[in-house]
Parts: structure tokens; sequence; C-alpha cells
């Protein structure tokens, strides 16, 4: 009897090509796309769940699409408005990933009786008898790797999720496996930005979305002199330069925001290295949670290359994490992930800096 697999198709050639894989591979396998908001579908538009269902009718496998808009805007739009007027700066794709792709998707798994979640996000799953843990590991294609927006996967769903293209070095073997099939996604662009805020301009998104009112405050220096006046806190992240509107003499960043007196905490580019920072909402993988601080490399954005640190565990659950050497712009709401050479060894949501 085959084993069945369940493959979340977005319309791009990723998932497309993680489909047609373990299809050559012998799994029984079924497509399913969600729709999130509107007419979008998971992570892009109406013509990507089209393009999806037309990757699987090309396949001759059947193809689902479930209806998600709902938890969608409840989990992850919504979310991210509180996040902005609390005075962080969340990740939502993060928190998708979390709730909907490896929540409502492995549910649906469940429900369909399929043995396996599969994905076309680029990283590795790999038991381990001698920790009887299942690992979560770097994709081989390490400019691809998206381990850090997979960290919070639990030994539960890990168990139950395969990722086909985190064996491939090359994004174009990627592409050229899904131009042999002659699939229409094979030379499709990647999508880059925030499904919900397409055009990139999250403010105008809170004020349409979220009904959030923007209250003009103080920027600030240490001391609290006044250096200006802001247009509201949502409208500035840690480590911003650009469109602050104050001349002080110096180039001037963001450093902080404070939601309590409206503030916007400026100063220069040196006061936003910092060493360590606290996190809470810690998940672990390659370990259970530790007695003792830890020794691993960690990084607080995608794109950052990790450092040396130290995780020390606090007895409340949340985490202290001590760089060896100082990190720019480290922000509360973002997450920050420790590994142990390939093995995601976890991460949490910064909270403190």
């Amino acid at each position: 009897m085959k084993r069945t697999a369940l493959i979340a198709m977005s319309g791009g050639v990723d998932s497309s090509a993680a489909a047609l894989i373990l299809q050559q591979q012998g799994w029984d396998c079924a497509g399913i796309t969600m729709q999130l908001h509107r007419e979008n579908a998971l992570c892009g538009t109406s013509s990507d769940a089209e393009d999806a269902a037309a990757v699987a009718a090309k396949l001759g496998i059947p193809f689902l699409t479930l209806d998600a808009t709902a938890d969608f805007a409840h989990e992850v739009m919504d979310h991210f408005v509180a996040e902005y007027r609390a005075g962080r700066t969340p990740n939502p794709c993060i928190r998708c990933n979390r709730r909907m792709k490896f929540g409502r998707l492995m549910e649906e798994r469940a429900r369909l009786g399929c043995d396996i979640l599969a994905t076309g996000h680029y990283a590795r799953v790999v038991y381990d008898p001698a920790r009887e843990r299942w690992l979560l590991k770097r994709a081989r294609n390490t400019a691809k790797d998206q381990t850090y927006v997979l960290y919070f996967l639990s030994q539960e769903q890990l168990a139950h999720l395969v990722f086909p293209l985190g064996e491939f070095e090359s994004k174009d073997d990627i592409r050229n496996i899904a131009a042999e099939r002659d699939l229409i996604t094979a030379r499709k662009k990647d999508s880059q930005d925030i499904c919900f805020v397409p055009d990139g301009d999250y403010v105008h998104f809170l004020r349409r979305y979220g009904g959030v009112k923007l209250i003009p405050g103080n920027f600030v220096d240490r001391s609290g002199k006044i250096l200006g006046h802001h247009k509201g806190l949502e409208a500035y992240t840690t480590g911003q330069r650009k469109g602050l509107g104050v001349s002080g003499g110096k180039r001037l960043y963001v450093l902080s925001k404070n939601a309590e007196n409206r503030t916007v905490l400026l100063g220069d580019d040196k006061e936003l290295f910092t060493t360590t920072l606290i996190a809470d909402d810690v998940n672990w993988i390659a370990i259970s949670r530790p007695d003792t601080p830890v020794r691993v490399t960690a990084k607080t954005r995608y794109t950052q290359k990790e450092s040396a640190a130290t995780v020390e565990p606090l007895a409340d659950g949340r985490i202290r994490v001590v760089f060896d050497e100082p990190q720019r712009a480290i922000t509360a709401g973002q997450a920050v992930v420790f590994y142990d050479g390939d093995d995601v060894v976890g991460g949490g949501t910064i909270t403190e800096i």
C-alpha cells in the first residue's frame, strides 16, 4: 500500500517541484491550497491558486482548496496590527507558517488520513535515534535555507513533515525538474512581499485594515531631549534612518519605541549594537529544555549570518541570549533562532533588548 502525502501548493515553482518529486518517489499525492484572504491563495494571488490547480491536473493528483480566510484574518492580520500597536515589529510569515501552514494544514493532513504533509520549504527533517528526537536541519542550499522561519515546529509535526527540496543544492535544479515535466510554474518568479501588503506600504495597511490612527509624538534622545516630532509609532522600525525628518547634525537612527509615552528614541548607529536579549514563547527542537546555559550560534533576522552566543534558560520559561559580539538592530517582535552546526536547536520571540 502506497504511503500518502498532502502537499501544500502555493502556485510557485518550489511547491510544484515538491509535489512532482514525491510523486516520482512513489508517494500517493494530493495537493491543497489555502484561501487566506479575499481572492489570495497561499501567500499569493488568485492566479497562483489557478497555477497550483493546473500543476495538480498536470500531475494527475487530486486538488483541494481550504477556505482559511477567517482564521488568517484573526491569527495573522489582526496579530500584525496588534503587535505594531504595542510598539513591536512582528514577522507575519513566521506567524502564518506556525498557525496556518503547519497548523491548519497539519490538521487537514490528519483529517484526510495522509501520512505526511509536504511543502516547498528549503529545510531538512531527520530522525536521530540516539537522541530519540526529530531534528530540523538546514537545507543543502544554504542560500535558500528557511529554517529561521520554521523554528517553532514540534516533535509531533516534524514526525509527519517532509521537505523534498532540502537535499537540492541549487534552485536551478528545482526549476529544471519542473521544466522537464513542462510545469507552468517552472520559470515563475519567487514571491518576496508580505502577501497581504503586496505594495510594501504596511502603514497604509495598518490604517485601512486595522483602523490604526497614527498619533503624533516626540523623537527624543537618551537624555529625554526632544529632537523633533514623529507622525506615529507604527510608522517606524528599529534601525530606520530615512524618513525621520530630523536634522541633528549627524545621522540618527531609530533605537526603540515606547508605547506608553509614545516616544521614539533616536541615536547613533553604534547605539544600535547590543549583546543581550530576552525571548519568550521558546521552542526547543534538537534538545529538551536545558537547565544550564547552552553554547550556540544565533541570529535575529532571516538574512543575518549567525554569531556565537550563549542561551541561558530562565526560571519562567523565557531565555536570555548573550552574543559574544554586539549585534545590530535587534528588534522586539522578531525571532531569535539558534543553531548547533546544521541543527536548529530552537528559537523564540524577542521581547526585550
